[in-house]
């Protein structure tokens, strides 16, 4: 079992010091989140509300992914980085070719992308990208990433892009692996189709079984069933070794976590406890990796 961490709701500055703990302690991963920005007067509904209204204050700090995962892959040495999740057809491609490729060269290949088709048409329009075909477009953009990452003289041709032969560097230094998150039915299709992987929210085991059994129903589909594949999820359950292992027969093969809150208090909207400097994160983290990740990983 792999146990990530998110890093949604902290101080920007202090996530680095809190990646070394992690590395120290032993766990796998941190996962970053992705928002462009807070307009002023939002006019997409949040699709997860039911007022529409993201549970997020308007000042909440959403560091750029792949600037902090450079600086948390400089100040570590195992830790991994991926996303939870990162809306990539919102950016021009070759923008995500290379600002991927440098984060990963820079951790030595601990770097995988979590990806998602996005909601927030108002962030699409800000960088001139578009929102009605971002599905499909991501999809093909899934296949084209793969093969700009390779190194050398690359090029792509397809439906939603044409890219030139060019040299895109510095490319990483093994495949990076891709995961898609959402529970829609094209997000749960592309993943079983395109990706390496699934990503996410927060379950019950009891919930948790019905997506997996989907997804794996899906991968049986297209053909895909014995490929690697890893599915990322929390769980609203309290810790336990009994409920670690029942996840992993499952074919839950990572869990996010966060100790030093829950699912609860991080939807809750109130996210002032959360917003500890690096220190106060300590002991919190090292009594779990203590009791779990040291014994499950």
């Amino acid at each position: 079992m792999k146990f990530w961490c998110g890093t949604a709701f902290m101080n920007t500055i202090e996530m680095p010091s809190v990646a070394k703990m992690m590395d120290d302690a032993g766990y796998h991963g941190m996962l970053v989140s992705d928002h462009l920005v807070y307009p002023r007067n939002p006019k997409t509904p949040y699709p997860a509300t039911p007022d529409g209204k993201p549970f997020w204050h308007p000042e909440t700090e959403w560091p750029d992914p792949w600037v902090l995962t450079g600086a948390m892959a400089a100040v570590t040495t195992n830790l991994h980085f991926g996303n939870n999740v990162y809306i990539a057809p919102a950016r021009p491609i070759i923008d995500v070719a290379k600002v991927v490729g440098t984060a990963a060269a820079i951790a030595g290949g601990r770097v995988s992308i979590g990806l998602s088709a996005g909601w927030n048409r108002e962030e699409f329009d800000l960088l001139g990208q578009d929102f009605d075909n971002r599905g499909p477009r991501l999809n093909e953009m899934i296949e084209a990433l793969r093969v700009l990452w390779k190194g050398g003289w690359v090029s792509w041709k397809g439906e939603y892009y044409d890219i030139p032969e060019m040299m895109i560097e510095p490319h990483p230094p093994e495949p990076v692996p891709i995961l898609c998150g959402g529970e829609s039915g094209p997000a749960l299709r592309r993943a079983a189709r395109h990706c390496d992987g699934w990503v996410g929210t927060a379950y019950t085991l009891e919930d948790a079984k019905p997506w997996i059994d989907r997804i794996n129903g899906l991968r049986r589909e297209y053909g895909r069933e014995n490929e690697p594949f890893e599915i990322i999820i929390g769980l609203r359950e309290e810790p336990s070794l009994d409920v670690y292992k029942q996840a992993e027969d499952l074919g839950i093969g990572a869990i996010m976590v966060n100790p030093w809150a829950n699912w609860e208090r991080t939807h809750s909207g109130d996210h002032a406890d959360l917003r500890a400097q690096a220190e106060q994160y300590r002991a919190p983290l090292e009594a779990f990796a203590e009791k779990y990740v040291s014994k499950l990983t």
